[in-house]
């Protein structure tokens, strides 16, 4: 097992990397303080992984479950309801430990629902898909989508402890292992060149989970996530470096929606836009926009945006994003391989162009 910290004073909490850690109840324990816990979980990870965890943490505690309907399109006001319902209904007080057990849906609702129940509860993150292991479950951020703007309502709120156990990943469709390779490759284009090189060499055996390379793979992403949000933990500056293809990819969501385009599959397309905008503006080679491509394309994902999008429908989604700032757009941008900025100095002509001509392409992709 591996242990890292993110550092944010008495708010600090470790995350656990390890396989089969998810049985490990000395990890529960040091992070439950009350007697009560109340598990939130979806029907698709309930039949793989709830039953052992309550009858591994009934021992001591009085466990309560919340299955949810899975999928992004539930990732709602009214399903956020459902929970604090369950815990209302099960008379939970404000000592209970709520644990998020599933992905990034069932991570950002619970933790939402533990910031907001009685005015915040501790919580615990046992994200399941690779995609949660690597971004949504570390870092605080929570909340629930609206139909105007994905994770428009929310809160900064952090767990007291992140297991991450590898042995989830065998269960996980391949469609969702690429969607959270998609984060990934993220932290070596955004802030470590080194391990974007090391991705060109070892995605094929990531992809096929070789347990080494993947454990190795989360563990260097969480410590860059981590070692960010350390600096900015409510995103007033740098952290926002960590939304690279975020602002091109809520819209491709937002517009498509939620859950026809997994999130990491509209990281990836918004990442390509990102590095193809970074490179009109003279930031990148040509050969940096090619290995950006490339390596998206080995983990199966999509570098072109959707065929039915126009630039009228990106411009009016991304003017909702939560990074425009006095009426302007700011973008996650490229320095150069290795080195995100954030910014709102582009030029327009070449950000309509970057869309145009990604679009375009797209078209062409799906006529031949």
């Amino acid at each position: 097992m591996r242990t890292l910290t993110v550092d944010l004073g008495d708010r600090s909490y470790p995350i656990y990397i390890g396989n089969g850690i998810r049985q490990n109840k000395e990890l529960f324990d040091d992070a439950i303080h009350g007697k009560q816990v109340m598990i939130v979980t979806n029907d698709t990870i309930a039949p793989l992984y709830l039953d052992a965890m309550v009858a591994m943490l009934s021992v001591d505690y009085k466990v309560d479950t919340c299955i949810l309907p899975d999928g992004e399109v539930y990732k709602t006001l009214e399903t956020y309801g459902s929970i604090m319902t369950a815990l209302l209904e099960a008379k939970h007080n404000r000592t209970t430990t709520i644990i998020a057990l599933g992905g990034g849906v069932v991570g950002d609702m619970a933790g939402y629902a533990a910031a907001t129940y009685q005015r915040g509860v501790p919580f615990i993150q046992v994200p399941t898909t690779l995609l949660s292991q690597v971004d949504s479950s570390v870092g605080g951020k929570t909340g629930v989508n609206h139909p105007l703007g994905k994770n428009m309502i929310g809160a900064f709120y952090q767990p007291q402890a992140v297991i991450i156990d590898t042995e989830t990943l065998s269960s996980l469709p391949s469609r969702e292992l690429s969607a959270g390779m998609a984060e990934v490759i993220k932290y070596g284009l955004i802030c470590d060149a080194p391990f974007f090189d090391w991705l060109e060499q070892e995605m094929p055996d990531l992809m096929s989970l070789d347990n080494d390379k993947i454990s190795d793979a989360i563990y260097r992403s969480c410590v860059a996530k981590a070692n960010v949000v350390a600096q900015d933990e409510r995103e007033g500056g740098i952290r926002a470096i960590l939304n690279l293809g975020h602002t091109f990819g809520h819209a491709i969501e937002t517009e498509m929606g939620y859950g026809n385009w997994l999130h990491g599959e509209a990281v990836a397309a918004g990442s390509v836009l990102a590095v193809d905008l970074s490179w009109r503006m003279g930031n990148l080679t040509d050969q940096d926009v090619e290995r950006s491509i490339n390596l998206f394309e080995a983990a199966n994902l999509p570098v072109l945006p959707p065929v039915n999008m126009t630039l009228d429908s990106f411009i009016e989604r991304m003017a909702l994003d939560k990074k425009v700032l006095d009426g302007n757009l700011r973008l996650v941008l490229l320095d150069s391989l290795g080195d995100a900025i954030v910014t709102s100095d582009f030029p327009m002509e070449s950000f309509n162009d970057c869309i145009l001509d990604a679009l375009e392409a797209s078209k062409s992709v799906s006529s031949s």
